[in-house]
C-alpha cells in the first residue's frame, strides 16, 4: 500500500472512531433497570412550584436558587413563610389546634442530590417543623421522629419553644368547644360503609340561617370574635380546614428537593398524622426523575401513596399532568367513583419533572375566581390554573353527618 493511501485510510478510520466516541459520550435517553424510559436530562432554568399560600414567599426561595443555594434550602425558605405567619391558620404558628386545644405540626422533606429524607409528626411548641424535618435528615440516622421525642430533638437542635396557639386560633377553638365539640372526628369517617351525606351549611344572610348557626354566631360574639370574622370562624368549626403547603425546587445544576409542612386537620384527635409527614404521600423526590407534593384530604392521599405514585408514573414515561391525573383516578377508584362521597374529597398535586416540565392537578376544578391554582417561579412569579379530574367544586368536607343541636 502506498504511504498516501495508508494515511488516507488512517484518517478515515480515526474520523469514524471519533464519531463513534462522540455518539457514545452523547447524553443518551436514560433507562432504569427495567429498561423503561425516563425523562431525558436537559439543561433547565431554576424553577419552584408550590401551593397558593406560598405566593408571597416564593420570591425569597427563588432568589436563593438564583444565588446557587441548595434546592432544599430554597424550598424550605418558601414554606417557612406561612409557618411564621400567625394569620395562616393551617401551617405553623397560629395553626388551628387539635380537640384539646394544642397545635400539632407535621412535615417531611427529601433532598435529591444526597437521596436523603427527614420527617416529623405531632410536633408541639416548635413552629418551623420543615427545618426540624431537615435536621432529622442531617443529624440523625433516622428518617422520622414523632410526638414528644420530635419536640425534644428540636429543642436539642436549638429550635425555640413557643406557644403556637394564637389568640385568633384560640377563640375559634373555644367556639368549636362550646358549640360543636360533640360533632368531632370520633365516629364513622368518609370511607365507612354506613356514612351518609351531612346537612349543608347555608350561605345566606344571618337572619335566614338555621337556629343553630344563629346560636353559634352569638357564641362567637360572646368570645370576642370580630363581627367580620364570625361566619368564617363558624365555617371552620363546622368544616375543619385541611390547609398545607408543599414546595419543590429544581436548580440549573439539575438538582431537586421537595418539602411539605402543615398543622394538620383542625379539631383532630391528638396524635393524628395526615399525609404531610409521610414520605411518598405528602411529598416525594427522586433526583433522577422529579418531585411531587400534595395538599388536601390527607387520609385519601395516604391510601394511594400519591406523591410516590406520581414520580413512579413519570419514571415509566408519563408526563407530569398524566402522572398526577392517574393518582387522582386512584382516589376516585377507592370509592368506586361514587360522586356522593367524592364530593367531600379535595386533593391537589404539585408536580415538577427533572427536565423542567411541571403541572398542578386537582380532583375538582372549582370555578371563576376560585378556580384551583398553584404558584410557579422560573424567573417570573405567577399563578397557574390546575388541570382537574371532575368539573365543579368540592363540598366542604365534614368528618361525619352534621346534626344541628336542638
Amino acid at each position: 500500500m502506498k504511504r498516501r493511501d495508508f494515511l488516507s485510510g488512517l484518517a478515515v478510520t480515526s474520523a469514524a472512531v471519533a464519531a463513534g466516541q462522540a455518539t457514545k459520550n452523547a447524553d443518551p435517553q436514560p433507562q432504569n433497570k427495567d429498561n423503561l424510559k425516563v425523562p431525558r436530562s436537559s439543561p433547565a432554568r431554576n424553577i419552584l412550584i408550590c401551593s397558593r399560600n406560598g405566593y408571597d414567599h416564593i420570591d425569597a426561595g427563588y432568589e436563593k436558587l438564583r444565588r446557587g443555594a441548595d434546592t432544599l434550602e430554597a424550598a424550605i425558605t418558601v414554606v417557612s413563610g406561612p409557618e411564621n405567619d400567625p394569620n395562616d391558620d393551617s401551617v405553623g404558628l397560629g395553626g388551628l389546634p387539635n380537640e384539646e386545644g394544642v397545635v400539632e405540626l407535621d412535615s417531611c422533606c427529601m433532598h435529591g442530590p444526597t437521596r436523603r429524607a427527614g420527617s416529623v409528626g405531632g410536633v408541639r411548641d416548635i413552629k418551623n417543623v420543615a427545618s426540624v424535618a431537615r435536621a432529622v435528615m442531617e443529624h440523625t440516622g433516622h428518617v422520622m421522629l414523632v410526638g414528644e421525642g420530635a419536640t425534644r430533638f428540636a429543642v436539642a437542635m436549638g429550635f425555640p419553644k413557643e406557644n403556637l396557639l394564637t389568640e385568633h386560633s384560640r377563640k375559634i377553638w373555644l367556639l368549636w368547644k362550646e358549640t360543636n365539640s360533640n360533632q368531632d372526628w370520633w365516629g364513622p369517617g368518609l370511607a365507612d360503609p354506613n356514612w351518609k351525606p351531612p346537612m349543608p351549611l347555608q350561605s345566606s344572610e344571618l337572619d335566614e340561617q338555621p337556629l343553630h348557626i344563629k346560636r353559634m354566631y352569638a357564641a362567637a360574639a360572646d368570645l370576642g370574635i370580630a363581627a367580620e370574622d364570625r361566619m368564617d370562624a363558624i365555617h371552620k368549626v363546622l368544616y375543619p380546614p385541611t390547609g398545607t403547603i408543599n414546595c419543590s425546587a429544581l436548580s440549573e445544576k439539575m438538582e431537586m428537593s421537595s418539602v411539605t409542612t402543615t398543622s394538620g386537620l383542625a379539631w383532630k384527635l391528638p396524635g393524628r398524622c395526615g399525609d404531610s409527614p409521610i414520605i411518598g404521600a405528602g411529598c416525594y423526590c427522586d433526583q433522577d426523575i422529579g418531585a411531587a407534593g400534595a395538599t388536601g384530604s390527607g387520609e385519601e392521599n395516604i391510601k394511594v401513596a400519591g406523591a410516590h405514585t406520581i414520580v413512579e408514573n413519570m419514571r415509566h414515561g408519563m408526563s407530569p399532568e398524566e402522572a398526577g391525573m392517574d393518582a387522582l383516578k386512584r382516589i376516585a377508584r377507592n370509592y368506586n367513583n361514587d360522586m356522593t362521597r367524592l364530593a367531600y374529597v379535595s386533593m391537589f398535586y404539585y408536580i415538577l419533572r427533572k427536565d423542567g416540565q411541571y403541572a398542578g392537578v386537582s380532583l375538582w376544578s372549582n370555578a371563576g375566581e376560585k378556580a384551583r391554582q398553584y404558584v410557579v417561579h422560573d424567573g417570573e412569579k405567577r399563578y397557574e390554573t390546575a388541570k382537574f379530574l371532575f368539573q365543579g367544586s368540592a363540598k366542604d368536607w365534614p368528618p361525619m353527618p352534621r346534626v344541628p343541636k336542638p
